[in-house]
């Protein structure tokens, strides 16, 4: 039966399978989970500001141990969250970069020219505009914290919009997303590792090649492989590299092309109607699907219950009005953000051979800058690694809040006034 369609219609079904099916099915969970991740931050504002404020504390304070053998580990809550947990969330933010680096917007150098650009722009003018700030202070090692773009919020305010943020707008948000956590994790790996253990470093190169010759050798184990990534997390940890890198390097090794059966066809039979049934699903593309609502629904909330908790009180908002490292951060989202991502991606369609996508207008893309500045998520994840000072995190969580939720309303604001002057049809 199906040797009987025309080749037209079975590239369709592929692309639609491979490509479109799970992008949209993406662009749903973190639309979605935007609504729970701001539930959860709520929750920890109240909680931490509540009668039982002190319990919050006490609770990401408590001590977490582990010893077998010769390895121990001891961390409290809050790290457990954010060197553990954190690292499945930035295992699936690889999955997502390889993803769309192998057959997504980022496959085609002419396709990925514009969100890359924008990207660059929208984390390059924001770190200059802290550290322009920040020069030479006590907050000034917090430069990465303003380059990061929350997209579960993005998504979620855009699709609070309907027909007025059409689906190209959300494909080259998601896209510019991409590229900004990509930049974020080369930040944190390069500038915010304190120092280099050189025997742990060598036993996560040796598992790493371990990894290579059992995926070269068609190895597909999981559980194999889970108790490998999880022995490679913490060589990483021991070695004094941000753990979450770890989650980044496994996602990278992560066979992205789909699997044969044991009877494979031919190459030539394999572009026919007939090979197609016969693909199994890539191991990208299976765990992605598996962890990603985990990572939306459960642990980015668990991770905002536990570092969105802000004391609030009239002398911490005073000293935050006039902090360097408040004003730095808000005036990198709000201004710096959509400024860099305007700035770079007129460039880019200037003189660069860029395009807009089909059915995106010049004005979607000034709100999609605006939505850029929604910076949550990575940015208060590097302010974690950037800041030992309670006070200088304090007010790198003000600006954070404040940032996000004036970007927040001014790309909804503009979005509402003239998105609708190009409607955009959904793929099938």
């Amino acid at each position: 039966m199906s040797a009987s369609r025309e080749p037209g219609q079975t590239l369709r079904s592929f692309l639609s399978r491979r490509v479109i099916g799970p992008l949209q099915a993406f662009v749903a969970i973190e639309a979605s989970s935007g609504l729970v991740l701001l539930a959860a931050t709520v929750a920890a504002l109240v909680w931490a500001n509540s009668p039982w404020g002190s319990q919050y504390t006490a609770l990401w304070a408590r001590h977490f141990s582990f010893e077998f053998a010769r390895v121990a580990l001891h961390m409290d809550y809050e790290h457990v969250v954010n060197d553990g947990l954190m690292a499945v969330f930035f295992f699936v933010v690889g999955l997502e970069i390889k993803r769309e680096l192998v057959r997504g917007e980022l496959a085609s150098p002419r396709k990925a020219m514009l969100p890359v650009a924008a990207a660059f722009g929208g984390m390059f003018v924001p770190a200059l505009i802290f550290v322009a700030w920040n020069f030479g202070g006590d907050g000034a090692h917090g430069w990465g914290i303003p380059m990061a773009t929350d997209i579960a919020f993005a998504l979620g305010a855009l699709a609070l919009l309907g027909r007025r943020a059409p689906f190209p707008l959300k494909v080259f948000m998601l896209a510019l997303a991409i590229v900004d956590d990509l930049g974020a994790i080369l930040v944190i790996a390069l500038f915010y590792t304190d120092h280099i253990a050189l025997a742990a470093v060598a036993w996560a190169v040796v598992l790493v090649a371990i990894l290579i010759t059992l995926l070269r050798l068609g190895v597909r184990s999981r559980p194999v492989y889970l108790v490998l990534g999880l022995l490679f997390w913490l060589a990483v940890y021991k070695s004094g590299i941000h753990a979450t890198v770890a989650g980044v390097v496994l996602a990278a090794l992560t066979p992205a092309g789909p699997r044969a059966r044991s009877n494979p066809t031919t190459a030539a039979a394999a572009t026919g109607a007939d090979a197609l049934p016969a693909e199994r699903e890539a191991a990208l593309d299976s765990l992605e699907r598996m962890l990603h609502p985990w990572v939306s629904y459960l642990i980015v909330p668990v991770f905002a219950l536990a570092n969105a908790g802000l004391m609030l009180s009239t002398g911490l908002l005073r000293d935050a009005s006039t902090s360097h490292v408040t004003l730095g951060i808000a005036m990198g989202l709000v201004v710096g953000k959509p400024a860099g991502v305007l700035v770079f991606s007129w460039l880019a369609l200037r003189f660069g051979g860029a395009r807009l996508p089909e059915g995106m207008t010049g004005q979607q893309l000034i709100g999609g800058g605006l939505l850029a500045g929604i910076g949550f998520t990575v940015s208060l994840f590097i302010t974690g690694l950037a800041f030992g000072s309670v006070a200088l995190t304090n007010d790198a969580k003000a600006g954070i809040f404040a940032a996000s939720l004036v970007s927040g309303l001014l790309g909804t604001a503009w979005l509402l006034v003239t998105g609708g002057g190009a409607e955009a049809s959904r793929p099938t």
